[in-house]
């Protein structure tokens, strides 16, 4: 979660267009997750039913870092952050859906909660107002998540964390490769060392552990965990880029975790007592 926290510092100093800030990133990511599943030996080969499947996660991985940068480009850290981070909440009513589950009266509760946490979020409820466009991607990059982690871990038993990072690396890099031919790259040269560490610290390192938890947690404790991620990231922002969140942000933030941690805390419970 450290790792994967640089994305909100990184993403908001980076000064390049945001579809070559990620495409950018996955291609670098996806050269470094190569090699190291080559060094281990991994087997890379994906079974035709699988194919669709972990494409479309790739694509919902794209799409989520598109929103996700969009978001910290109109607003700041703290905000980009806290409002991807509605997406462990928005898993829990995803999968009633998907799963055909129950759906559980505690969802609603903390729906409303996250509701008006986004609430606090937002000074002015006006399309001229960056920060509702900000969150608006943002939740909309939550949605894209959840989507992406509910596919990626129907498929943790079959084959290695890495590989199928690596796959959904390769399916973004195709997705945005045209955008080197429609935006501005002049200064990718000044930016290319900061793209690196994104790639690295972020994606190689942070994204590929966290799909690894995967296979030692369920993804509720995963999100348990996952809550550190704003709390780091804003604490990054402030040490590196000196923003400090308002007094509505802190209180909106709080509301949004707590609904996240409560959320986590029961599931987490509720799949002890299961076992």
């Amino acid at each position: 979660m450290l790792f994967v926290s640089t994305s909100g510092a990184l993403g908001r100093y980076i000064d390049m267009p945001v579809p070559i800030i990620i495409c950018s990133r996955a291609i670098i990511a996806a050269v470094i997750i190569f090699l190291f599943c080559r060094y281990n030996g991994f087997e890379l080969k994906i079974h035709n039913r699988d194919r669709k499947i972990i494409a479309l996660s790739g694509l919902l991985l794209g799409l989520h870092w598109l929103t996700y940068f969009y978001a910290l480009k109109l607003s700041n850290v703290a905000i980009g952050m806290i409002s991807l981070f509605t997406y462990p909440v928005i898993t829990t009513f995803l999968e009633p859906l998907l799963l055909k589950t129950k759906l559980r009266w505690i969802h609603l509760v903390l729906g409303v909660i996250v509701i008006v946490g986004i609430l606090f979020l937002v000074p002015d409820f006006s399309f001229q107002n960056d920060y509702l466009i900000a969150i608006i991607f943002g939740i909309v990059s939550a949605l894209f998540y959840s989507l992406r982690n509910i596919l990626t871990k129907s498929k943790m038993k079959e084959y290695d964390s890495s590989v199928l990072m690596l796959y959904q690396l390769i399916i973004t890099s195709i997705f945005l490769a045209p955008s080197y031919f429609l935006f501005d790259t002049n200064n990718f040269s000044d930016q290319i060392s900061w793209i690196i560490l994104l790639a690295l610290l972020t994606t190689a390192i942070g994204h590929t552990w966290f799909v690894h938890s995967f296979k030692n947690f369920t993804v509720t404790s995963a999100s348990i965990i996952s809550s550190l991620q704003p709390v780091y990231g804003i604490i990054i922002g402030v040490i590196f880029l000196k923003e400090y969140p308002n007094v509505s942000t802190i209180i909106g933030g709080s509301l949004i975790l707590c609904s996240v941690l409560i959320e986590s805390i029961v599931s987490y419970k509720e799949s002890v007592v299961e076992r």
